[in-house]
């Protein structure tokens, strides 16, 4: 399958160490002719750390995405209504924002973009980066997994031996995930060995 055409709605949480990685995604969606609404959590669009400022990570995401970045609720809820995007990627998915989707709480443009998104019946791909997959946020991966429209990017223990909790998904099977989620398939095998 193609995503030429195919409207995303790529949307980063604050998994900062992996922003880019997911700035090489949506690079690679963008190349291969897909349209990318870019979506960023409050704590994605405000926090500086020492992977970039707030501002040069917003400007590297609307300089892929040829368009400013949602970074408002308000900016967000249109998505579904006017439904905007066919797919909506989440990556980096932290837990904090893993938790909220499991909860069906939206408190954040990103949780708003998702839960808008859904109300069409879309899927959504979860790209998880988080060093507790394994332990307090292991229960809400499950309770998406388990959840209609909901996929997941291929998934490993980043470093097990120093973080033996931590999962982060293979950035670089994005593309293959979502041409999936949009036939309805989850990709296989899930969880890998890196």
């Amino acid at each position: 399958m193609s995503l030429e055409g195919v409207k995303i709605g790529f949307g980063l949480s604050g998994s900062f160490c992996t922003f880019d990685k997911a700035f090489e995604a949506a690079q690679s969606l963008a190349d291969k002719g897909a349209e990318l609404i870019p979506v960023m959590s409050f704590n994605a669009a405000s926090l500086s750390t020492r992977f970039g400022t707030a501002e040069e990570n917003i400007r590297k995401l609307e300089d892929i995405a040829k368009r400013r970045v949602i970074k408002t609720i308000e900016e967000a809820e249109p998505i579904g209504p006017k439904k905007l995007c066919d797919i909506m990627i989440v990556a980096p998915c932290t837990a904090n924002t893993l938790a909220k989707l499991a909860l069906g709480i939206t408190d954040s443009p990103l949780t708003m973009a998702v839960k808008s998104h859904l109300r069409n019946g879309r899927p959504v791909v979860i790209a998880v980066s988080t060093n507790d997959a394994l332990a307090g946020c292991a229960k809400n991966i499950g309770i998406l997994q388990n959840y209609k429209h909901y996929y997941f990017v291929p998934y490993s223990q980043d470093n097990y031996a120093a973080k033996p909790n931590s999962i982060v998904a293979d950035f670089t099977l994005i593309g293959e995930t979502a041409e999936n989620a949009l036939q309805g398939r989850q990709i296989q095998p899930l969880i890998r060995q890196k």
